[in-house]
């Protein structure tokens, strides 16, 4: 069964793009390559705990296994140790990519407290859009009487495109808020 974003895609963005964009082909529309969504546990490093806990939600929120992230060189300044657990990501392709961004735009996004609409500076150069979230709280797969502590999340989209514009009018298409230029 595909999922209810990828048949939008295909049926009303791509279209759109065609037409908003003035491409020959509908193979020059940018389309999604992967999302990554990123835990960083620095509290980890006082109790191994933390980030087991964080692992089991992000399998939760992802439906798949995330992978724990090591240091790669000590820093002193930070009591880091070479080889030491500091967070743990997952990379969501194809139908999971596009079942996860599903929940996240038309369930999780508007469970954010006093939300106005995502930041059109997130872009990078490449065109990639990272969004940055407080709580992991805002999921529905996620209980809160269980909650331990407030953890945060890095989810970055990975879109091949050319340029800026093109990666936020097809954000735009799929049902991303952003927020009004006045704001």
């Amino acid at each position: 069964m595909t999922p209810r974003l990828l048949e939008k895609y295909r049926k009303e963005v791509v279209p759109e793009m065609v037409k908003l964009m003035g491409y020959k082909s509908c193979m020059q529309v940018p389309r999604l390559k992967k999302v990554v969504i990123n835990i960083g546990v620095g509290e980890a490093l006082q109790d191994v705990k933390f980030m087991d806990k964080s692992v089991e939600e992000l399998a939760i929120i992802a439906g798949q296994k995330p992978v724990v992230c090591r240091a790669k060189k000590a820093i002193a300044n930070f009591k880091i140790k070479q080889g030491q657990a500091i967070g743990c990501k997952v990379t969501l392709r194809r139908i999971k990519m596009y079942e996860f961004l599903d929940r996240f735009i038309s369930v999780a996004l508007p469970r954010i407290r006093d939300f106005r609409g995502l930041s059109r500076g997130s872009f990078d150069s490449n065109g990639n859009y990272t969004i940055g979230i407080t709580e992991q709280a805002i999921f529905p797969e996620i209980d809160f009487d269980k909650v331990t502590r407030v953890q945060g999340m890095d989810i970055t989209i990975a879109i091949d495109s050319r340029s800026k514009k093109e990666s936020y009018e097809l954000l735009r298409l799929l049902g991303i808020p952003f927020k009004t230029e006045k704001e």
